[in-house]
C-alpha cells in the first residue's frame, strides 16, 4: 500500500485507490486508441503501397504513398511551377484568415442583431433563406468575373461560406439566452446594451465558437474552390495545375497540405474556445479535448 495513504481513514483509501483504478483504466485504454489509430493508418498506406506496387491499382490515377511522399519533398526542396510551397500556403491562409475573419465577425453582428430585434428578424428572414438556399460555391464563378483572379474573389467566396454558418449560430443562441436572466436584467436598470453584452453574448458564446470550428474549414473550402477557379497563386491552383497535368500524386499531395493546415487551425480554435469559456463546468468544457 502507498505510504502517503497510512494514517487515512479506510473510506478514504478505498476512494483513493478507486480513483487510481479508474485512472489507470482511462490510460490504458487511451493508450489502445493511439495503438489502434497508427494500426489503422500503417494498414491503409501500407495497402495502398502495396497495390500499387503489385498493379491492383494504376499508379498513374490512383498514385501511391510513396510518389506522394516524393512530390511533398521535390515541392520543399525545389518549390511548385507557382514558386515555393510555403508562399503558396500563406497565401491560401491569408485568403482564409479574411474571409472567416469578416465573414465570423459579420455573421456574429447579424446574428445578434436579428436575434435581439424581432422586427429586423421579419425583415430579413425571407431574403436571408433566399441567399442561403443559393449554392454558394456557385457564386465562385461571378466573385471571380466581378472582383478578378485576385485575392479579393476568393476572400469573397470565403466570407461568404462561414457567414450563413457563423449566423446560424449566433441567431439561435440569442433565441435560447435564459428569458429570466433578461427580465432580471432589465428590472435592475441595465439596458438593452448592457444586456445584450453581459447576458446574451455570454448565453450564445458557446453556439458562435461551435461554428468557428466548423466555419474555418468552409472558409478554407471557399479559398482553395475559388483559386481552383481562377488564380494566380494558392493551394487551390496546385491542385489545378496537378489534375490539368494527370498528376494524381500532386492532388494528393496538396490534399495533404491542406488537411496540415486545416488540423493546425482546428488545435489554435480549441485552446481559444477553452480560454474563452473557463467560466463553464470542467465536465462541458473538457468534452472531446
Amino acid at each position: 500500500m502507498n505510504t502517503r495513504m497510512t494514517g487515512l481513514p479506510t473510506q478514504e483509501i478505498e476512494l483513493r485507490q478507486v480513483e487510481l483504478e479508474a485512472q489507470g483504466k482511462m490510460r490504458r485504454r487511451q493508450t489502445l486508441v493511439h495503438i489502434l489509430r497508427i494500426a489503422v493508418l500503417v494498414v491503409t498506406l501500407g495497402g495502398w503501397e502495396l497495390a500499387g506496387q503489385t498493379g491492383w491499382i494504376d499508379p498513374f490515377f490512383f498514385s501511391m504513398p510513396s510518389m506522394i511522399v516524393s512530390q511533398i519533398w521535390t515541392w520543399l526542396t525545389e518549390g511548385t511551377s507557382q514558386g515555393p510551397l510555403w508562399v503558396q500556403v500563406l497565401v491560401t491562409l491569408e485568403e482564409t484568415g479574411l474571409g472567416f475573419l469578416i465573414g465570423g465577425v459579420g455573421g456574429v453582428i447579424a446574428g445578434i442583431a436579428l436575434g435581439r430585434n424581432k422586427l429586423l428578424a421579419d425583415v430579413f428572414s425571407l431574403y436571408i433563406k433566399i441567399a442561403n438556399s443559393i449554392p454558394r460555391v456557385v457564386l465562385g464563378s461571378v466573385f471571380i468575373i466581378a472582383l478578378g483572379l485576385g485575392m479579393a474573389s476568393k476572400v469573397a467566396l470565403a466570407v461568404v461560406m462561414v457567414f450563413f454558418v457563423v449566423f446560424a449560430n449566433a441567431f439561435q443562441g440569442v433565441r435560447e439566452a435564459d428569458r429570466n436572466l433578461i427580465a432580471n436584467a432589465h428590472i435592475l436598470g441595465a439596458s438593452k446594451r448592457q444586456v445584450t453584452l453581459t447576458v446574451v453574448l455570454p448565453a450564445a458564446m458557446s453556439w458562435i465558437l461551435a461554428s468557428l470550428h466548423v466555419s474555418f474549414g468552409f472558409a478554407l473550402v471557399g479559398a482553395v474552390v475559388g483559386e481552383f477557379l481562377g488564380s494566380r497563386q494558392g493551394i487551390g491552383l496546385l491542385i489545378s495545375t496537378a489534375q490539368g497535368a494527370f498528376n494524381a500524386a500532386g492532388v494528393f499531395a496538396a490534399m495533404i497540405v491542406l488537411a496540415v493546415v486545416a488540423l493546425g487551425a482546428e488545435f489554435l480554435l480549441t485552446q481559444l474556445e477553452n480560454k474563452l469559456l473557463k467560466w463553464r463546468p470542467p465536465q462541458f468544457t473538457e468534452i472531446g479535448h
